[in-house]
């Protein structure tokens, strides 16, 4: 299936979902559900300021909104007649004319994710002017319910995307070099991922060395390796537009501490467990309890901080979260992390990381 083919097939679902909500068309916004319906420039420049956005409409009239950097990107994946470009000069800048474009060819209610939106954006959408006010309904998450199940081709991606990650983490070991910083490791880590096919991390490295490790975000710093040592390792790359993400811990030295290898063992042996609950139709809540009822039987359930994991794809957080709130039972195609972790600020932590792709029948990590 060509990439053409695959964005106009996502879109007919997506417009296929429209009336359930009570809508005439959908305005996009958010980066990555913009490119994932057309393909169009995965990243915005800034938070501020963004590449576009798609009208998809009900009666099958779809629209790429951009401004005049982007019409020659735009036009080399989207029919030019459906292309409108808006600039910021004039009165109420590119806003103002993105709402005319939307009174104009709007076809009735339009839906629109508010958490999509800059507070200057929706402000000057949703305004009363001239008497005409747009039919703005907010909704959420209709993009996001197509993007949690991954379709044969992006499981490829991802598994290329992973297995990239894989060929990196076992190069860390020799990275690992006593009197080396955070820094100096996680640059290394950059330069091995872009040499080897990476268009970018996917997140920036954490490198975290000894008491570091206690912090499950941490940011490389001056801090050096030593020689007896744990070091936490969190990394992932993009490759073919997927994302990775894996954790692994390390010792460095030949003599790892009674604590540290009780604690390695913990772990894994509660992520086994949370994998076994992740197959269809057991709730995302069931996996993140299988390892924190683990840690508590063996009294340092305190010590695990964070959710079980998260869904994986063109955004390395995404659907679905493995948290205890989460009921939603596991469908065949979601991609989840299950990265059970136990943190102590005396020494460090331990986090152990991968990524799992929900199948038919169970579940494969990848």
């Amino acid at each position: 299936m060509s990439d053409a083919t695959t964005f106009s097939a996502r879109r007919e679902r997506l417009r296929r979902m429209l009336p359930e909500h009570g809508l005439d068309a959908l305005l996009v916004t958010y980066e990555t559900d913009r490119y994932y319906l057309s393909g169009f420039e995965l990243h915005d420049p800034q938070c501020n300021e963004s590449a576009g956005a798609l009208l998809i409409g009900a009666d099958g009239r779809d629209w790429l909104l951009t401004d005049p950097r982007y019409l020659d990107a735009a036009r080399r994946l989207w029919d030019e007649e459906r292309i409108f470009i808006y600039s910021g000069g004039g009165a109420g800048g590119k806003d103002a004319k993105i709402r005319a474009f939307l009174l104009d060819e709007g076809p009735g209610v339009i839906g629109f994710s508010p958490g999509a939106m800059c507070v200057g954006q929706h402000a000057a959408l949703t305004a009363a002017k001239d008497g005409a006010r747009l039919a703005l309904k907010p909704v959420s998450g209709l993009v996001e319910r197509l993007r949690v199940i991954k379709d044969m081709d992006e499981i490829a991606r991802m598994e290329r995307s992973n297995a990239l990650n894989h060929r990196v983490f076992a190069m860390v070991p020799e990275l690992l070099e006593p009197g080396r910083t955070e820094m100096d490791v996680a640059w290394d880590l950059e330069k091995l991922f872009r040499d080897n096919g990476a268009s970018e991390l996917a997140f920036p490295s954490i490198v975290a060395v000894g008491p570091n490790g206690a912090l499950p975000h941490a940011i490389p710093g001056r801090d050096r390796v030593l020689g007896e040592c744990p070091v936490l390792v969190d990394m992932g790359c993009r490759l073919d537009g997927y994302c990775s993400d894996q954790t692994r811990t390390f010792w460095v030295g030949e003599h790892p501490t009674d604590a540290f290898r009780a604690t390695l063992e913990l772990v894994q042996e509660a992520q086994a467990r949370a994998i076994e609950r992740m197959r269809p139709g057991e709730p995302a809540s069931g996996a993140y309890k299988a390892a924190r009822d683990y840690f508590a039987r063996h009294g340092v359930a305190d010590h695990f901080t964070h959710s079980l994991g998260h869904g994986v794809g063109l955004d390395t957080h995404e659907a679905p979260s493995a948290n205890p709130s989460n009921d939603a039972p596991f469908q065949p195609g979601m991609v989840v992390t299950a990265e059970p972790g136990l943190y102590y600020p005396e020494w460090g932590g331990v986090r152990w990381e991968y990524m799992v792709l929900i199948t038919e029948t169970g579940a494969r990590v990848l």
